[in-house]
């Protein structure tokens, strides 16, 4: 392998998971592997995958560790060490640009609303004539663009086998190369959307059968499953269908005049819904069973609507209505579920996004749902991640996943574990800095006195720092109050894409003010990180409605079984933001006293690795000027 790769040193811990995989893939079984940061963990997994023979899926936690794995790991083992194997990426529709789509908006009068966006089709469109993959991840476009919604399309939109352009389409080929591949790399949220449309006799959906399932992130599964075992419908959704539907070709005139009127309705019973679920709500609000029987009168006019629509399209034989009819057909469906949700094992909220305001169902938990879904349809699982376990074991994560033994207390016996600790030297590497000065996060005044700490800790690092907040409200105050003090560039989650940020946080030394989605899932190596703020601990907000209904249901034993080891997870992710290479060094800082004061910070504090830890910032700044000279530990 030295050879194969240049820099490559070996490991014991990423052969003993490798090991641990190999058997597992090799007995059909499930395996739950924590593998610390610098592990090697890809290789890992995927080195036994491809030798074992068996078509497997990975899946990771997002589209840009997707593309990580699919274009640098993947070629690395093909080119450098000569596996022969064949492999896919794939995503979910929307991701792919829909040829028929960019043909229709081509031919569309007056169909741009600005100068910029219609050079932004020109360079869509000359791009089209060159793309293999049609994959909007080859072009930098920001991740919210309203031009790339009527370029794409989801499984509801899409004609199917009668689109006149097929054979061209860029699913299409991605899933038949998919279907014809040893390993295929997809994301969490596709893995999921694919086991909620199989049931019963009907297993067929998106993914090629497969023999292996690798979830890489596994911390993030739950979330995600949750999000695609419950139901939802926007008023998004139901105008899009309204102005669809408007613009159809039905083959007889009388039927345009009708099919206007039916998407008139429905144009209007979504402007209904929006009334009643916008009016005075919050971003989002849970609702309790007498909430949503309020709620059923105007959810049966939108549902009268849709089924009207659906009825409009039947008998027209054309394949763009026929599609119409299938659409509405979903959300009447969606809207039923919606209407018969009780307190129960669900739970139900309202979400305003923008102009959009939704409705949601969703399991509490998917313990059972994954029983039944997924783990009798595969026997061979691999479930990985730096942050796994709690307190440590693995009992936090089983228990969320449906991994227990029939009491739900003890791991089933079926399930192997491995823990491979990091080959960092964290206690050379890390300085931990955790202020007892400032008031507790709850406290008037301590947004003020945080951004004092921010600026002096920016200045000793010279910027190079992620300052991560558990809030936006927080994140934006801290912002301006920090933004004029820095001396270097200052960014902010939301001012552009992701990808954006992080290309323009290398350029030059930085800081970035951040919140839940760079809490995870980002790699900056070297010397353009060395500081790594959390604003306070990441207990997960009882005001959001899954986090307020499990409370409810764990009762007096909800603080120790859930929330805790839940923010002992997402702490270990933010402070692994820092140190991703054995030269790396800096500083980590959480401004929350209650980590060192409360019993429970005590307990997150031990699954943190060992450090030189102070509470003092002169200390903070001598460890730093010292470069690797650790101070004493107070």
């Amino acid at each position: 392998m030295g050879a194969a790769l240049p820099g490559f040193a070996p490991r014991a811990e990423q052969l003993t998971m490798a090991r641990e995989v190999e058997a597992t893939i090799a007995r059909r079984g499930v395996l739950l592997a924590e593998a610390g940061t610098g592990t090697g963990k890809t290789l890992a997994y995927l080195i036994p995958a491809l030798l074992s023979g068996r078509t497997t899926v990975v899946s990771t936690a997002t589209r840009t560790l997707q593309d990580q794995l699919f274009l640098k790991d993947l070629p690395l083992l093909r080119e450098r060490v000569g596996l022969p194997f064949e492999a896919a990426l794939l995503k979910g529709r929307q991701n792919y640009l829909c040829l028929l789509r960019l043909g229709q908006l081509e031919l569309q009068d007056a169909a741009f609303s600005s100068t910029e966006e219609a050079a932004t089709f020109r360079t869509l469109r000359d791009w089209a004539q060159q793309t293999g993959s049609g994959d909007r991840a080859e072009l930098d476009l920001p991740e919210s663009l309203p031009l790339w919604d009527r370029l794409s399309t989801g499984a509801e939109g899409c004609l199917g086998s009668s689109c006149p352009l097929w054979s061209s389409c860029f699913v299409q080929r991605a899933r038949s190369r998919a279907a014809d591949a040893d390993l295929v790399v997809v994301n969490h949220h596709l893995y999921f959307a694919d086991l909620a449309l199989r049931s019963g006799e009907a297993p067929e959906g998106i993914l090629p059968r497969h023999e292996v399932v690798i979830f890489d992130e596994a911390h993030a599964l739950e979330d995600v499953a949750v999000m695609h075992f419950g139901s939802s419908v926007s008023t998004r959704q139901l105008e899009r269908l309204a102005r669809d539907a408007s613009a159809a070709d039905p083959s007889e005139h009388a039927r345009k005049a009708l099919m206007g009127g039916h998407a008139t309705r429905l144009s209007d019973a979504a402007a209904l819904l929006r009334q009643a679920l916008g009016e005075g709500r919050t971003e989002r609000e849970r609702l309790d069973a007498v909430a949503v029987e309020r709620l059923v009168p105007t959810l049966r006019t939108v549902s009268e609507a849709l089924a009207s629509l659906a009825a409009a399209t039947e008998g027209d034989g054309s394949p763009e209505l026929l599609t119409i009819g299938r659409r509405a057909r979903t959300l009447e469906a969606s809207l039923e579920t919606l209407a018969e949700a009780g307190e129960g094992a669900n739970v139900t909220w309202t979400q305003t996004r923008g102009q959009s305001v939704s409705l949601h169902t969703a399991p509490i938990t998917v313990d059972e749902a994954l029983r039944e879904r997924l783990y009798t349809r595969q026997d061979t699982l691999l479930f990985t991640s730096a942050t796994l376990s709690t307190d440590g074991g693995f009992a936090f994560f089983a228990q969320r996943m449906g991994l227990t033994d029939p009491s739900g207390e003890r791991l089933d016996p079926a399930v192997a574990t491995v823990r491979v600790d990091s080959p960092f030297d964290y206690r050379r590497q890390v300085c931990l800095y955790v202020p007892t000065h400032l008031p507790e996060p709850s406290a008037p005044g301590f947004i003020e006195e945080a951004a004092e700490e921010l600026v002096a800790l920016g200045r000793i690092t010279g910027g190079r720092a992620f300052f991560l907040f558990t809030s936006l409200r927080n994140m934006d105050a801290a912002y301006w109050l920090c933004r004029e003090r820095l001396g270097v560039q200052v960014l902010r989650q939301g001012e552009a894409p992701k990808a954006a940020l992080l290309e323009a946080f290398r350029a030059e030394p930085s800081v970035l003010f951040a919140s839940h989605s760079f809490w995870e899932g980002v790699d900056v190596p070297g010397d353009e990180l060395s500081l790594v703020v959390m604003d306070r601990l990441p207990f997960a907000s009882p005001g959001e409605p899954l986090v307020a209904a499990r409370i409810e249901q764990l009762g007096p034993r909800a603080f120790g079984d859930y929330q805790l080891p839940q923010a002992a997870l997402t702490l270990r992710q933010g402070f692994g933001r820092l140190i991703r290479a054995v030269d790396d060094r800096g500083i980590v800082a959480v401004l929350d006293r209650r980590l060192r004061e409360r019993r429970y910070g005590q307990n997150l504090l031990r699954s943190l690795p060992l450090t030189a830890r102070t509470g003092r910032l002169d200390e903070v700044e001598a460890w730093w000027d010292a470069g690797p000279q650790l101070p004493r530990a107070s």
